[in-house]
């Protein structure tokens, strides 16, 4: 077991370091070269939501032996559970980078393996839960993102019913209690898809406690009126929207504005230019602002070992008028070399904050449960 954990952190690494490579030093275009698919589309056939019945159609799910959301990292504080009926759908990012397809195929295992260390990190704050689901999907490539072809919006298309259908089957196995939805990256991306394909103006809008959409940025103007729920503006607010995209300063948005303007909004209509929601994880508001002691805990990853351990109280944060989280300058942590071209903490969204979204995971449920009664 710990050596097939190793080998999907000895991928990861090779994968993120090539990127890293050469976002660092190509340009636009030659990162475009490099990551995004040169071979046609290869029409996929979509799934029916009877498909996730099969256990190994989920990186995490309750009944799964050595269900990675389960983590905790070392010197976590023993916390209230949540209550009994809560249940979380959370969609991984992208962790397929190869070119060869436009869709990662269900049975590629570093992707796999990939995506279990992901869920390992990013889901595991909202473990108090213990009904944790994340599906497999067959996700989009990374080239998908860094392009303008229409295949690279059918990939899309392919990982968004995916995830649909995966949501349809977690409705079939939790037709009661509050909802939470999480998502990074891609994951993110397509979580704007399912809000407004299968939650906006149905009664399953009101068991959603809380919607996590992060490190995709998330239309003031062109997304949330089809989402049909608000971006979250208190502390104790349930019911609404969270989405942030961390860099430190100075900070170099550029590539990431271009990828977002590759894309259209929820409503069809280029996304360009427009303001996207920016809530702070460190007050839990829209647009909020606070000094790196609020900050109750950072996970800083072991990637040798697998683990991490939490750091109170080094990273501050603030939304800036561009609508990105600004953190300040780089924050004295050992994070590892993953850190994007032009000061982005992309791959850090969550972790950079993790005690605090468990925090606020808890007290948005408290607020649904008394908003229920």
């Amino acid at each position: 077991m710990v050596r097939k954990f190793l080998y999907a952190i000895a991928v990861l690494l090779v994968v993120l370091v090539i990127g890293r490579v050469a976002l660092t030093f190509w340009s636009e275009d030659l990162t475009e070269r490099a990551f995004v698919p040169d071979a046609d589309f290869t029409p996929l056939r979509p799934l029916p939501p009877a498909a996730w019945d099969d256990a190994a159609m989920w990186v995490a799910r309750p009944d799964i032996a050595g269900n990675p959301a389960l983590y905790r990292p070392e010197g976590l504080q023993p916390a209230a559970s949540a209550p009994p009926d809560t249940a979380v759908f959370f969609v991984h990012p992208t962790s397929f980078a190869l070119k060869t397809a436009w869709n990662a195929p269900l049975d590629d295992k570093p992707s796999r393996d990939q995506a279990a260390l992901m869920v390992k990190a990013m889901a595991s704050p909202f473990n108090v839960a213990g009904r944790i689901w994340a599906p497999r999907y067959r996700q989009a490539t990374i080239g998908a993102f860094l392009s303008a072809k229409p295949q690279a919006d059918a990939a899309l298309d392919v990982a968004t019913l995916d995830v649909i259908a995966a949501f349809d089957n977690f409705l079939k196995a939790n037709p009661k209690g509050p909802i939470v939805l999480a998502g990074h990256s891609q994951g993110a991306f397509l979580l704007r898809r399912l809000i407004a394909a299968r939650i906006a103006g149905t009664p399953v809008a009101q068991r959603v406690a809380a919607a996590y959409v992060i490190g995709w940025p998330v239309s003031i103007d062109h997304d949330l009126p089809r989402m049909g729920l608000p971006a979250c503006s208190t502390a104790d607010q349930s019911g609404c929207v969270l989405s942030w995209l961390t860099v430190a300063d100075p900070a170099d948005t550029a590539m990431l504005l271009s990828a977002y303007g590759r894309r259209r909004g929820l409503d069809g209509q280029a996304v360009a230019g427009s303001a996207f929601v920016c809530t702070n994880p460190l007050t839990g508001t829209n647009d909020g602002q606070s000094g790196a002691q609020a900050n109750t805990g950072t996970l800083v990853p072991d990637f040798r070992a697998g683990t991490g351990r939490l750091e109170p109280q080094v990273v501050p944060a603030a939304c800036g008028p561009d609508h990105f989280l600004h953190i300040g300058e780089a924050p004295k942590l050992d994070m590892g070399p993953y850190v994007l071209p032009g000061n982005n903490y992309h791959l850090y969204d969550m972790t950079l904050f993790w005690a605090n979204l468990r925090s606020d995971f808890q007290r948005r449920l408290q607020a649904w449960h008394k908003q229920q009664s």
